[in-house]
């Protein structure tokens, strides 16, 4: 799946307007399985991919700039 891939080579989905931002940190490159972070103004939570690949469908998340973290989570 090309949005997993994309998740895997540091790319951020997210919503800049709600504050939304899915992605997989750098130190999850070659963990089995990774974790990825879903992020909101209220918290900040580990999803396994799956569930990073619903919220980023279900929320219709693009690839987004991270206030922090900026275009890449590496």
């Amino acid at each position: 799946m090309v949005i997993e891939a994309e998740l895997r080579g540091g790319v951020i989905y997210g919503d800049q307007v709600n504050g939304e931002y899915v992605y997989m940190p750098a130190s999850e490159v070659g963990a089995v399985p990774p974790l990825c972070v879903y992020e909101t103004p209220a918290a900040r939570v580990d999803v396994d991919m799956k569930e990073a690949l619903r919220l980023i469908r279900v929320r219709s998340l693009k690839p987004a700039r991270h206030p922090r973290l900026g275009e890449s989570s590496f």
